[in-house]
């Protein structure tokens, strides 16, 4: 520990052992730590005692006397899920492979904070409202994925602080939150003491803010950030300003914590919270349960927000002991949380915020989200014409120019535009929490004994968060009222919340392909167009409950509060208020089954796996032995042909148009997940090597074969590249070749480009990059050979993202945007100003070259948060950064 930290030092005695921990309130006087958000508080104890020399500018700030200035926030602790970790794993067997070429020591190349994997993301709801589908699916899952398990197992055995959670144990998020995190950590100093301090963490997913419910401070980071943070570099943000949301009262009744995030989703979407945290505060906050906090955080990246923080109070150690916590780390939490200014108390004055929002919870209403965008909120009277409007263009589902009808003689019943065609119960989002699930399983019960049962059209899934929710609900004996309506349990991974949902009822297949518009219903926490299934163009997020009621109904085309869900065995109507269990009733079987044990029996096997996990081997070793035939294993192209030094400019001259793209192009749009089609070209590739056409699998499971995932780049259907007229072919994923002759699939449009060693641009327009933390969607840009994207905003995670693949995140300055610049897809540009960055706000201009001798000057502005983005800039990216300070340390 530095001199600077020990100026802080205090210790502890607890359990008769001594602890030594980093003092707030010597830091800090009792006044200034009062105002300020416990959020900062635990940002400070982590400069503090990770890099003390950051601490004078980072505290003048947090106290109001200085700038902004540049936070190194160190983690001690990473969590990976298998499509960010299997890239992650290929880069660090690549970067071994480097770093010996390069004459370092390629055994030093190793993670120096733990990192736990959690495989959550590849299982496919394939199997449905069948009792054994659940072991059905995982059968799949590993006939198609045990190259990529055999990898990581052989990561276990070949790389220090690395664990694994198997496949079928349950979603990253909720295994963080049950199982991992412990709220005070405990670490040792230089000399051996025993060390205190918050539990301070990132993962590589968005929605990692989850963890914030429970007063642990991390958010989500890029792949490439996050492989940075296991080899101790630190993740650094700009000094963030703290939006406080201020609650008063509590909800009423039968009013959900999806329903509360989806309002707090509405609001903040309408603010610019990028890159700030949120935290909650006010009376009304001790009224909130654990679970309502966890749905609320975890939808965080929704509107952009770092994280969404709830400070840790009584409801917060009610929540430790529930999840069978040991009674030791509970004393320790207990004795640190007092002895610091961290333990939130109704009594006490509440912080002083940058923003404040007054949020009165009495007022929050049921709702839905959809049908695009998490914060299109909707009251369940507007859902049907929410989708009338926005997917149908205002026409009627019945009768006019849009009416058109699908019959199946099994279904007894024609259906339409707006037929519900999947309702999934999934997603970490609403799963961990244990009164909506019980809430959702009663409304199933009653449901059964009315007679009242699903469409045959709906494809149903209960795909829960962790196998605790099994056990608690199959303590209520509601696995079977469940079971009844179709929702057997499928899996316990994100399968339909992150696209892994599988095909649609096998006539709803035939019948997307003849134009019908249906609609997936899900509990999950993104919606966007195409993203569950590519064949569904809307999406709507629900509680559970709901999830089951839309299901019965089979179309959105309804109001949930007036009209009738089904007949009951009598042939009389069945409303959804006939089937909504009271709070009482949810209350009541929560507090019976529930249990702590529970928590504690799964936490003694949450390393072990099913048979499927048991029966895998591999040999572990210093360098991993590729197999050049292997369609998912493949050594990154990113890392070849590195050289010992960086480049010495960033300059950027003569580049070309790649593509020009409109508003809110996601991460699924630039890189997706969902399943590879046959005729696609990485679908043709795979069928080249001799790949099954039945198990081309996902693209998110090939993220470690760089050949399958340039082909799929951008091949989301919804994604236009305006530079195309309506004439010519492919919207999607083509753009003009070099010689501007003819328009090609981007992937060979590109290496047009690349042959003339042409650099290239792409150009957006607002929340380029919105959704999930994928590395992928930088890393295809920037090995198709995009140099820059140019837009009018790019989400937090994914301009972290391209600079750590050395792709420079430039931005339009206000009123300007693509549209100014009349592009045509033939000119050429340069950009100044590369080599002057800065921490800060820089200006860079762009200087456009017309074919006819033209030009056009243009301002654009990037913004760098830590010396640290520039070094990545500089290296290439932060896996050549890397690799070179390694080499440095270990070359003999």
């Amino acid at each position: 520990m530095t001199e600077t930290a020990c100026d802080f030092i205090n210790h502890l005695v607890i359990d008769n052992e001594p602890f030594a921990y980093i003092d707030l309130n010597k830091m800090l006087s009792p006044v200034q730590a009062s105002k300020l958000p416990y959020s900062i508080r635990i940002l400070l104890e982590n400069v503090a005692r990770c890099s003390p020399e950051s601490l004078p500018s980072v505290l003048a700030r947090a106290i109001g006397n200085g700038p902004d200035c540049e936070v190194p926030f160190q983690p001690n602790r990473l969590m990976f899920h298998d499509t960010t970790c299997l890239p992650a794993l290929a880069d660090f067997a690549g970067m071994r492979d480097v770093v010996a070429e390069l004459g370092g020591d390629p055994k030093a190349m190793n993670p120096l904070i733990p990192a736990v994997l959690t495989i959550d993301h590849s299982v496919i709801v394939e199997h449905y409202a069948e009792v054994d589908a659940v072991e059905q699916n995982l059968d799949i899952d590993f006939r198609r994925n045990s190259e990529r398990y055999r990898f990581i197992k052989w990561a276990q055995k070949s790389l220090d602080n690395f664990g694994v959670i198997p496949p079928g144990t349950g979603i990253i998020h909720q295994m963080n939150m049950e199982a991992l995190a412990q709220v005070v950590w405990e670490s040792r100093t230089e000399d051996g003491q025993r060390l205190l301090h918050p539990d301070d963490m990132v993962a590589t997913d968005s929605h990692t803010p989850m963890i914030n419910a429970i007063g642990v401070l991390g958010w989500g980071v890029g792949g490439l950030e996050g492989q940075a943070a296991m080899v101790g570099e630190p993740v650094p943000i700009s000094f963030p300003k703290v939006v406080g949301i201020r609650v008063t009262n509590a909800l009423r009744s039968g009013v959900t914590a999806t329903d509360l995030s989806l309002h707090v989703a509405e609001i903040l979407r309408k603010r610019s919270v990028v890159g700030k945290f949120v935290e909650f505060t006010g009376p009304g906050l001790s009224a909130l349960s654990w679970a309502t906090r966890g749905t609320v955080s975890n939808m965080a990246p929704e509107y952009g927000a770092t994280v969404v923080f709830f400070p840790f109070d009584d409801e917060t150690l009610s929540y430790l002991k529930l999840s069978g916590r040991s009674e030791s780390l509970c004393r320790k939490v207990v004795s640190y949380m007092n002895a610091q200014p961290l333990w939130r108390r109704d009594e006490l004055a509440e912080p002083q915020f940058d923003e404040l929002i007054e949020l009165d919870l009495n007022s929050i209403e049921v709702s839905v989200a959809g049908p695009h965008q998490p914060h299109q909120r909707q009251k369940l009277t507007n859902a049907a014409s929410s989708f009338r409007n926005e997917v149908m263009g205002g026409s009627n589902l019945i009768a006019g120019p849009a009416q058109k009808t699908f019959f199946e003689p099994t279904f007894n019943e024609p259906i339409t535009h707006g037929a519900v065609v999947m309702s999934a119960i999934t997603s970490c989002t609403n799963t961990a929490n244990p009164s909506q699930m019980i809430q959702a399983g009663l409304l199933a019960r009653k449901a059964r004994q009315l007679g009242a049962n699903r469409k045959p059209w709906v494809k149903t899934s209960l795909s829960p968060g962790s196998r605790v929710v099994a056990d608690y609900l199959a303590e209520a004996d509601l696995l079977k009222d469940f079971s009844a309506l179709g929702f057997d349990l499928a899996g316990f991974g994100c399968m339909t919340c992150i696209g892994n949902s599988g095909s649609l009822e096998e006539h709803v297949e035939l019948f997307a392909d003849q134009g019908l518009k249906g609609v997936v219903v899900l509990s999950g926490n993104r919606n966007f167009e195409g993203r569950v299934n590519p064949k569904v163009p809307a999406g709507y997020l629900a509680s559970p409950a709901l999830c089951v009621a839309y299901a019965i109904a089979g179309t959105i085309d309804i109001d949930l509060e007036s009209q009738a869900l089904a007949n009951d065995h009598n042939g009389n109507p069945v409303y959804l208020r006939d089937l909504m269990p009271t709070d009482a009733e949810i209350a009541e079987q929560v507090a019976k089954v529930v249990k702590p044990e529970f928590f504690q029996q799964r936490l003694a096997k949450v390393w072990e796996g099913t048979h499927h996990w048991q029966s895998l081997s591999a040999e572990g070793s210093v360098q991993f032995p590729w197999n050049p035939d292997s369609t998912y294993l493949r050594r990154p192209q990113y890392l070849a042909d590195i050289p010992a030094e960086p480049k010495t400019t960033l300059a950027i001259n003569g580049a070309r148009t790649l593509m020009v793209l409109g508003d809110n192009v996601t991460t699924d749009h630039i890189s997706p997940a969902y399943s590879i089609p046959a005729d696609s070209l990485a679908g043709q590739w795979l069928l080249e090597r001799g790949e099954n056409p039945q198990d081309l699998n996902q693209y998110s499971t090939r993220r470690s074969n760089h050949e399958v995932m340039l082909r799929g780049a951008f091949t989301n259907k919804a994604v236009k590249n305006r530079l195309l007229s309506d004439d010519q072919p492919g919207h999607g994923a083509w753009a003009w070749n070099a010689d501007h002759t003819q328009c090609l699939p981007l992937y060979e449009a590109a290496k047009s480009y690349a042959a003339q060693h042409t650099p290239m641009v792409v150009f957006a327009g607002i929340n380029y990059g919105a959704g999930s933390s994928r590395d992928w969607a930088a890393k295809a840009q920037a090995l198709l050979g995009v140099k820059a994207v140019v837009a009018q905003s790019i989400e937090r995670i994914h301009r972290s993202n391209l600079i750590g693949m050395g792709v420079i995140p430039l931005q339009f300055k206000p009123g300007l945007s693509v549209d100014d610049l009349d592009l045509q897809g033939d000119e050429r540009f340069d950009f100044f100003g590369l080599d002057e960055l800065s921490v800060g706000d820089n200006h860079v201009t762009m200087v456009m070259h017309r074919t006819n001798g033209g030009q056009q000057q243009v301002g654009l502005g990037v913004r760098i948060d830590s010396l640290q983005e520039i070094r990545y800039l500089v290296n290439g990216g932060v896996l050549p950064f890397v690799i070179r300070k390694v080499v440095q340390r270990t070359r003999k």
